[in-house]
């Protein structure tokens, strides 16, 4: 008897998620047409499901849409099907939207969201009523530029989120090319002979960081904090690099070396790419740095590092030495060869057999959709990818067993993670640019068991990111870092799922972020349901 596939795809109109993505494509192909979307999975109303939202395009300087377009919220129903509240919710500001961060910046329990855009940004504060008030104006975040990733973290460790916003580039111009311009060869640039710009053609924008001030103000401290080195930012996660307690950022950049900002005690960063070997590429050239995330792939006890690029490029693994430098197993460990022929955005570290450690999702698509016709084994439609994790040894690709979603091409995107169904075993939400959201199910085929855990700070930041979590099955010894952001323009399930194989958790711990001092500690959990912990209320609660 063949076990299940491992992922179910949800037939479309199914889940009831009617929403395409508007591209807003013309025949001048402005670049920013063939970004976004991103998607969040959270639960905006606390009900203890996970609901989605969805961004979309709208007007701006190149494109004015026929109809109003704004961001789509699904609201779970329990039963696997979505309602669309978009409109009851209060989310109807207009923008070109690319991607989305979810963060309960005020700390009242329910989570905001900030969403990424060319030209403008929005920032929706949660009513805790099931709408949301458009607050960017009083909030004083006011990027202007092409904003993409963004991650909500506490960077200094007072106990509020702050926030992390990528700037891609220079697009104050709506510039449109011809194919010499882009890619070399034939010229003549009328724009029915327009091709999506190469990044190359663009100056780099600095990204920004906003301190929250705790009274639902924020203030830019970009400059102060060493943040605002111009770069081309595509993905952002934050994540402790080095241990210290303080969380640091690994930055994307297309065309430019990618940076990785080592927070020295919240009081500024410095940018450390270079001589942290995740810069470049093994033979000194820039790449073009697309999603990212943060994990314990060979379980060491240290954050590694992915991040996707183009085509030829391949993607990177980076193993966390713990001396401040990263060696790429790219090609060690068999992400780099099954990555060749394709253009990775959405890559999430995802533990979907329950095994206790952390495999990989990828979403793919070139970002021309001309590359059919000039590029020699290279589509525009690509497949998604599943690696298993062997035990952080090297990766065994699963793909061709991971379901029939996986046999299909798409022009993908964003990607998000996160239990729709309460199962316990972790589903994906993906977009495709000009196209349909997908949703995988887990079929939990191995029947492993777990422990879900719904952290509850009181004076650690809301989000818990940074927090360092210890299970024990066995005598042996597993850790999970909560890191923030992460994937392609996305947002996940903030609850963490922890797999344990076929045995039963004897004990497990969570050491909360600065400024807490605490760590709880929970000895035999009831397995196969999640539970809530909550700061300094464990049986087993003390300082650190």
């Amino acid at each position: 008897m063949s076990l299940p596939e491992i992922f179910r795809e949800v037939p479309s109109g199914a889940s009831g998620i009617k929403w395409v993505h508007d591209n807003g494509k013309s025949p001048r192909r402005y670049l920013p047409e063939m970004a976004g979307p991103g998607v969040a999975i959270f639960d905006f109303d606390n009900d203890g499901w996970m609901d989605i939202l969805l961004v979309n395009s709208g007007p701006s300087t190149f494109y004015k849409p026929s109809v109003p377009e704004h961001p789509a919220l699904y609201r779970n129903n329990h039963d696997g099907t979505f309602t669309d509240v978009t409109q009851p919710a209060g989310m109807t500001t207009e923008l070109f939207g690319m991607g989305v961060a979810i963060g309960d910046y005020d700390g009242d329990g329910f989570p905001d969201v900030f969403i990424t855009g060319v030209g403008i940004c929005v920032l929706y504060h949660n009513n805790r009523n099931g709408t949301f008030t458009d607050v960017t104006k009083p909030s004083g975040i006011s990027p202007s530029g092409w904003s993409t990733s963004a991650v909500w973290f506490d960077f200094d460790n007072d106990g509020k989120l702050d926030l992390f916003i990528g700037e891609f580039a220079d697009y104050s111009q709506n510039k449109i090319c011809s194919l010499a311009e882009s890619y070399g060869g034939a010229t003549g640039p009328s724009y029915a002979q327009s091709y999506y710009c190469h990044p190359k053609l663009f100056k780099p924008a600095s990204s920004r960081l906003y301190r929250n001030l705790g009274d639902g103000r924020f203030l830019d401290v970009s400059r102060n904090s060493g943040i605002s080195l111009p770069g081309k930012t595509w993905g952002a996660v934050a994540a402790d690099i080095n241990g210290d307690g303080f969380l640091d950022l690994f930055v994307s950049n297309d065309t430019v070396a990618n940076y990785l900002w080592v927070n020295h005690h919240g009081s500024r960063f410095e940018e450390t790419g270079l001589l942290s070997t995740v810069a470049l590429s093994s033979d000194g050239s820039t790449r073009s740095g697309m999603g990212v995330d943060a994990g314990d792939f060979d379980g060491d006890g240290r954050e590694d590092l992915v991040v996707g690029n183009i085509d030829a490029e391949t993607t990177s693994l980076y193993r966390n030495l713990g001396n401040g430098a990263f060696d790429d197993i790219n090609t060690k460990s068999g992400v780099g060869r099954v990555t060749r022929l394709l253009s990775t955005w959405g890559i999430k570290f995802i533990d979907y057999d329950n095994d206790g450690w952390p495999d990989l999702i990828l979403c793919h698509g070139h970002p021309d959709d001309t590359a059919d016709q000039r590029q020699n084994g290279i589509h525009y439609r690509q497949p998604l990818l599943l690696l298993h994790n062997l035990q952080g040894r090297r990766i065994e690709n699963v793909s061709s067993v991971a379901g029939s979603a996986f046999t299909k091409n798409y022009a993908a995107r964003g990607l998000a993670i996160g239990d729709l169904n309460n199962d316990g075993y972790l589903d994906v939400v993906f977009t495709e640019n000009g196209g349909p959201a997908h949703i995988l199910m887990n079929n939990a085929r191995d029947n492993n068991n777990w422990l879900g855990l719904n952290l509850e700070p009181k004076r650690a930041n809301p989000a818990a990111a940074g927090a360092i979590i210890r299970w024990s099955i066995g005598g042996k010894k597993f850790v999970r870092f909560k890191s923030a952001g992460g994937s392609f323009l996305s947002s996940h399930d903030p609850r963490e799922v922890l797999g344990a194989g076929k045995g039963a958790i004897d004990w497990v711990e969570v050491r909360w972020p600065r400024p807490s001092d605490r760590i709880d500690r929970i000895f035999h959990p009831n397995m196969n349901r999640y539970i809530t912990v909550a700061e300094g209320q464990s049986s087993d609660s003390r300082s650190y």
